[in-house]
């Protein structure tokens, strides 16, 4: 019988390869480590995101040797507005620093996933996670896995990292407890438009609603509205576009008149609110990471920062053969007030005043993430 593995037995197996997922294995296997990505969809494609790299992944991408291939095509983002109901605030990045990118996730995904291949990791798709390998007790000790003709396998690891998203099988099969959760949530309508100016990210806020634009691959711009849920059937049923630039003439009628004649250059993308959560990641054989961990509203466009950051995290311990509850305990921090702080945005119950506060608070953050960052920085292998 063939299979589609090379082996039977890995150090790491990782179930799930997009950003958090390719990632991880990609440091690992810079380490020397025999890794294995399975991932469920049979090609890496679009899915929803908000694209967005704030400073500390544009750090991660770039220290990885592999800003340049997960940006091509992509501008470089050398200023930020806020727009806070009629003020406007134009933060610009300054020289010294580099700019920031929001790659479209199928440009993105595979180039960290290529990354990873380059090093070494065995990278399988069409392949879902069914099952985990004991040791009769409570250390995983691999998976049981079913490829795309319908044959089950047994692979031995020395870890399982689920990075398989919101609906994580990994999760589920060790139970991982929920810390912390919150049914707070935004809902959100976006697409990509044509012939706007690029002048970088743009944040929209008002009266319970927020928007933006984001410059993205290929010359389009990613634009999109954030309301309360229970709106989205009221606005945007019928003539989503319609709903897009009412909210966004609240701040610039020229953009909304552009959306109006233009239309999107796809279909546009309706994400309809999720509880946020921070789940335990780790336990004796497996963790987790990205949104498999830890997800929050993405009102505050920190997805892909916390996915990169918990692949530098995650590496550096297991590189340096420490207990998996280091990860845990490196990651808890962070993800808690990051957590807190974007799940009170995400309520749009906000005065304007207190909403600087939080993006201020927001922004200290990331000078720590950044920080913690380069601290591990020289463990987790930084290139090929």
């Amino acid at each position: 019988m063939t299979t589609p593995f090379q082996q039977t037995a890995y150090d790491a197996v990782i179930v799930g390869g997009r950003a958090a997922g390719a990632a991880t294995a990609m440091l690992l296997a810079r380490s020397g480590a025999r890794v294995l990505i399975v991932e469920r969809a049979r090609e890496i494609r679009d899915t929803l995101s908000t694209h967005a790299l704030m400073p500390p992944a544009v750090a991660a991408l770039d220290a990885w040797g592999i800003l340049d291939q997960a940006t091509v095509d992509t501008p470089e983002i050398r200023q930020v507005t806020f727009r806070y109901g009629a003020e406007e605030i134009i933060v610009p990045i300054p020289a010294h620093r580099p700019g920031l990118f929001a790659p479209r996730r199928w440009r993105l995904d595979p180039a960290i996933g290529g990354a990873a291949v380059a090093a070494g990791a065995e990278f399988v798709t069409g392949v879902a996670c069914e099952g985990l390998l004991s040791d009769g007790e409570d250390q995983v000790r691999g998976v049981t896995v079913r490829d795309h003709t319908g044959t089950l396998h047994r692979i031995q690891a020395g870890v399982v990292i689920g990075a398989d998203g919101l609906n994580s099988t990994v999760a589920r099969l060790t139970g991982a407890r929920s810390r912390a959760t919150s049914k707070i949530a935004s809902a959100a309508v976006y697409g990509y438009f044509a012939g706007l100016p690029d002048i970088g990210y743009q944040w929209f806020f008002g009266d319970s609603v927020a928007g933006g634009l984001i410059p993205t691959t290929g010359g389009v711009h990613g634009v999109f509205v954030t309301f309360r849920p229970d709106a989205l059937l009221d606005r945007f049923a019928v003539d989503p576009i319609a709903g897009m630039a009412e909210i966004l003439a609240g701040w610039d009628t020229d953009l909304a008149g552009h959306i109006r004649a233009t239309g999107p250059v796809e279909r546009l993308r309706r994400f309809a609110g999720a509880p946020a959560y921070i789940r335990d990641c780790a336990g004796p054989g497996w963790a987790l990471a990205g949104d498999a961990g830890y997800f929050k509203d993405p009102i505050s466009a920190h997805g892909l920062t916390d996915a990169f950051l918990d692949a530098q995290r995650l590496a550096s311990v297991i590189i340096r053969g420490w207990d998996l509850s280091a990860y845990q305990r490196a990651r808890d921090p962070h993800a808690f007030h990051m957590f807190s702080l974007t799940q009170k945005m995400a309520a749009l119950d906000w005065s304007f005043e207190e909403l600087k506060a939080l993006h201020a608070a927001v922004n200290d953050c990331m000078k720590t993430e950044r920080a913690c960052f380069e601290a591990t920085q020289g463990t987790a292998a930084v290139a090929a």
